[in-house]
Protein backbone atom coordinates (compact mmCIF):
# COMPACT_ATOMS: atom_id res chain seq x y z
CA UNK A 1 0.00 0.00 0.00
CA UNK A 2 1.15 3.53 -0.65
CA UNK A 3 1.97 5.14 2.53
CA UNK A 4 0.88 8.47 3.42
CA UNK A 5 3.67 10.95 4.12
CA UNK A 6 3.42 13.05 6.99
CA UNK A 7 5.89 16.45 8.40
CA UNK A 8 6.23 17.36 11.59
CA UNK A 9 7.46 20.79 11.62
CA UNK A 10 7.68 22.43 14.95
CA UNK A 11 10.11 24.77 17.38
CA UNK A 12 10.44 24.56 20.62
CA UNK A 13 12.19 26.57 23.42
CA UNK A 14 12.83 24.08 26.26
CA UNK A 15 11.04 21.16 24.87
CA UNK A 16 7.42 21.09 25.97
CA UNK A 17 6.49 21.88 22.22
CA UNK A 18 9.02 19.03 21.14
CA UNK A 19 7.91 16.32 23.43
CA UNK A 20 4.39 16.65 22.21
CA UNK A 21 6.04 17.08 18.48
CA UNK A 22 7.78 13.25 19.40
CA UNK A 23 4.16 12.18 19.96
CA UNK A 24 1.90 13.16 16.78
CA UNK A 25 4.92 11.58 14.99
CA UNK A 26 4.75 8.48 16.72
CA UNK A 27 0.76 8.60 16.06
CA UNK A 28 1.17 9.19 12.69
CA UNK A 29 4.11 6.27 12.26
CA UNK A 30 1.87 3.84 14.06
CA UNK A 31 -1.19 4.66 12.00
CA UNK A 32 1.31 3.71 8.87
CA UNK A 33 2.82 6.71 7.65
CA UNK A 34 6.60 7.84 6.54
CA UNK A 35 7.41 10.94 8.95
CA UNK A 36 9.67 12.88 8.69
CA UNK A 37 9.78 15.15 12.15
CA UNK A 38 11.35 18.42 11.25
CA UNK A 39 12.51 21.52 13.47
CA UNK A 40 12.80 25.35 12.41
CA UNK A 41 15.53 28.12 12.86
CA UNK A 42 16.48 29.43 15.92
CA UNK A 43 15.99 33.04 15.46
CA UNK A 44 17.70 33.94 18.84
CA UNK A 45 21.45 34.85 19.33
CA UNK A 46 23.64 31.81 20.72
CA UNK A 47 23.82 34.28 24.64
CA UNK A 48 20.40 34.65 24.66
CA UNK A 49 20.23 30.80 24.59
CA UNK A 50 22.89 30.23 27.04
CA UNK A 51 21.53 32.82 29.89
CA UNK A 52 18.37 30.38 30.05
CA UNK A 53 19.68 26.70 31.27
CA UNK A 54 16.49 24.99 29.87
CA UNK A 55 17.16 26.76 26.31
CA UNK A 56 20.65 25.51 26.17
CA UNK A 57 19.70 22.23 27.50
CA UNK A 58 17.36 21.51 24.72
CA UNK A 59 18.92 23.30 22.72
CA UNK A 60 22.01 21.05 22.89
CA UNK A 61 19.96 18.14 23.20
CA UNK A 62 17.95 18.21 19.69
CA UNK A 63 20.62 19.92 17.65
CA UNK A 64 20.40 16.88 14.91
CA UNK A 65 17.20 17.24 13.88
CA UNK A 66 16.97 18.57 11.08
CA UNK A 67 15.76 21.74 9.74
CA UNK A 68 12.50 22.08 7.71
CA UNK A 69 12.90 23.90 4.73
CA UNK A 70 10.25 24.07 1.62
CA UNK A 71 11.31 20.61 -0.10
CA UNK A 72 9.40 19.01 3.56
CA UNK A 73 6.60 20.75 2.71
CA UNK A 74 6.58 19.45 -1.06
CA UNK A 75 7.41 16.12 -0.21
CA UNK A 76 4.57 15.58 2.49
CA UNK A 77 0.66 14.71 2.23
CA UNK A 78 -0.42 16.25 5.72
CA UNK A 79 1.29 18.70 8.26
CA UNK A 80 1.53 18.72 11.69
CA UNK A 81 2.82 22.22 13.13
CA UNK A 82 3.52 22.43 16.83
CA UNK A 83 4.40 26.14 18.55
CA UNK A 84 4.78 27.72 21.98
CA UNK A 85 1.58 30.15 22.29
CA UNK A 86 3.33 33.76 22.09
CA UNK A 87 0.72 36.42 23.30
CA UNK A 88 -1.98 34.42 21.50
CA UNK A 89 -0.49 34.16 18.35
CA UNK A 90 2.71 31.65 17.02
CA UNK A 91 6.22 31.50 17.48
CA UNK A 92 8.42 33.99 15.82
CA UNK A 93 10.76 31.27 14.84
CA UNK A 94 7.25 29.56 12.95
CA UNK A 95 6.25 32.52 11.45
CA UNK A 96 9.53 33.00 10.06
CA UNK A 97 9.52 29.52 8.56
CA UNK A 98 6.04 30.32 7.06
CA UNK A 99 7.34 33.89 5.77
CA UNK A 100 10.71 32.22 3.80
CA UNK A 101 7.82 29.46 2.63
CA UNK A 102 5.21 31.83 1.65
CA UNK A 103 5.59 32.39 -2.16
CA UNK A 104 5.71 28.90 -2.94
CA UNK A 105 2.26 28.84 -0.32
CA UNK A 106 0.64 31.45 -2.46
CA UNK A 107 0.84 29.73 -6.12
CA UNK A 108 -0.69 26.43 -4.66
CA UNK A 109 2.32 24.53 -4.25
CA UNK A 110 1.62 22.95 -0.45
CA UNK A 111 -2.13 22.81 -1.14
CA UNK A 112 -4.95 20.24 -0.32
CA UNK A 113 -2.84 18.66 2.11
CA UNK A 114 -4.17 17.66 5.35
CA UNK A 115 -3.32 19.81 8.42
CA UNK A 116 -3.54 20.30 12.25
CA UNK A 117 -1.55 21.90 14.86
CA UNK A 118 -0.56 21.82 18.53
CA UNK A 119 1.00 24.32 21.24
CA UNK A 120 2.06 25.08 24.85
CA UNK A 121 1.82 27.92 26.91
CA UNK A 122 3.00 28.30 30.61
CA UNK A 123 -0.68 29.72 32.05
CA UNK A 124 -4.13 27.56 31.63
CA UNK A 125 -5.41 30.68 29.84
CA UNK A 126 -2.48 31.97 28.23
CA UNK A 127 -3.96 31.66 24.16
CA UNK A 128 -3.88 28.24 23.43
CA UNK A 129 -6.65 27.99 20.93
CA UNK A 130 -5.79 31.60 19.26
CA UNK A 131 -2.93 30.03 18.56
CA UNK A 132 -4.34 27.36 17.09
CA UNK A 133 -6.55 29.46 14.81
CA UNK A 134 -3.79 31.74 14.05
CA UNK A 135 -2.11 28.85 12.67
CA UNK A 136 -5.41 27.84 10.63
CA UNK A 137 -5.58 30.90 9.25
CA UNK A 138 -1.89 31.17 7.63
CA UNK A 139 -2.81 27.67 6.29
CA UNK A 140 -5.83 28.40 5.07
CA UNK A 141 -4.07 30.38 2.81
CA UNK A 142 -1.70 27.67 1.56
CA UNK A 143 -5.64 26.05 0.72
CA UNK A 144 -4.59 23.12 2.87
CA UNK A 145 -7.52 21.16 4.47
CA UNK A 146 -7.99 21.72 7.86
CA UNK A 147 -8.34 18.68 10.50
CA UNK A 148 -8.43 19.59 14.12
CA UNK A 149 -9.57 16.73 16.37
CA UNK A 150 -12.65 18.14 17.71
CA UNK A 151 -14.37 15.77 20.51
CA UNK A 152 -14.46 12.61 18.24
CA UNK A 153 -12.19 10.67 20.63
CA UNK A 154 -11.76 9.83 24.10
CA UNK A 155 -7.99 11.17 23.98
CA UNK A 156 -9.28 14.77 23.11
CA UNK A 157 -11.74 14.94 25.83
CA UNK A 158 -8.93 13.76 28.44
CA UNK A 159 -6.32 16.29 26.73
CA UNK A 160 -8.69 19.10 26.57
CA UNK A 161 -8.87 21.42 22.95
CA UNK A 162 -11.01 19.90 20.66
CA UNK A 163 -8.77 22.92 17.97
CA UNK A 164 -5.85 20.48 18.27
CA UNK A 165 -3.35 19.57 21.34
CA UNK A 166 -2.24 22.43 23.63
CA UNK A 167 -0.16 21.65 26.80
CA UNK A 168 0.56 23.67 29.83
CA UNK A 169 3.91 23.84 30.67
CA UNK A 170 6.47 26.46 31.93
CA UNK A 171 10.28 25.69 32.74
CA UNK A 172 11.10 23.13 35.58
CA UNK A 173 7.51 21.95 34.92
CA UNK A 174 7.21 18.08 34.33
CA UNK A 175 6.47 16.62 30.92
CA UNK A 176 2.74 17.23 28.94
CA UNK A 177 0.35 14.91 30.88
CA UNK A 178 -0.07 11.26 29.77
CA UNK A 179 -3.62 12.54 28.59
CA UNK A 180 -2.22 15.50 26.60
CA UNK A 181 0.23 13.43 25.06
CA UNK A 182 -2.16 10.68 23.78
CA UNK A 183 -3.96 13.31 22.33
CA UNK A 184 -1.06 14.31 20.50
CA UNK A 185 -0.42 10.64 19.29
CA UNK A 186 -4.29 10.79 18.36
CA UNK A 187 -3.95 13.90 16.26
CA UNK A 188 -0.85 12.64 14.31
CA UNK A 189 -2.67 8.99 13.95
CA UNK A 190 -5.93 11.25 12.42
CA UNK A 191 -3.87 13.59 9.99
CA UNK A 192 -1.91 10.19 8.49
CA UNK A 193 -5.21 8.16 8.15
CA UNK A 194 -6.95 11.31 6.45
CA UNK A 195 -4.25 11.53 3.87
CA UNK A 196 -4.04 8.06 3.06
CA UNK A 197 -7.81 7.95 2.75
CA UNK A 198 -6.97 11.36 -0.06
CA UNK A 199 -3.79 9.70 -1.52
CA UNK A 200 -5.99 6.51 -2.30
CA UNK A 201 -9.04 8.16 -2.87
CA UNK A 202 -12.61 7.34 -1.81
CA UNK A 203 -14.96 5.14 -3.59
CA UNK A 204 -17.81 6.48 -5.34
CA UNK A 205 -20.75 6.53 -3.31
CA UNK A 206 -23.96 4.39 -3.62
CA UNK A 207 -26.77 5.70 -5.81
CA UNK A 208 -29.45 6.69 -3.16
CA UNK A 209 -33.24 5.54 -4.44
Amino acid sequence: MDRPKIAVIYYSATGTVYRLARAVAEGAAQAGADVRLRQVRELVGDSAVEANPAWAAHHQATREIPLADQADLEWADGYVFGTPTRHGGIAAQLKFFFDTTASAGNRGRFADRVAAGFTAAAHLHGGHEATLLSLYGMLSLWGCILAPPGFAHPSVVAGGNPFGVSATAADGLPEPSPEVLAAAHYLGARVATISARLRQGRPEPAPVG
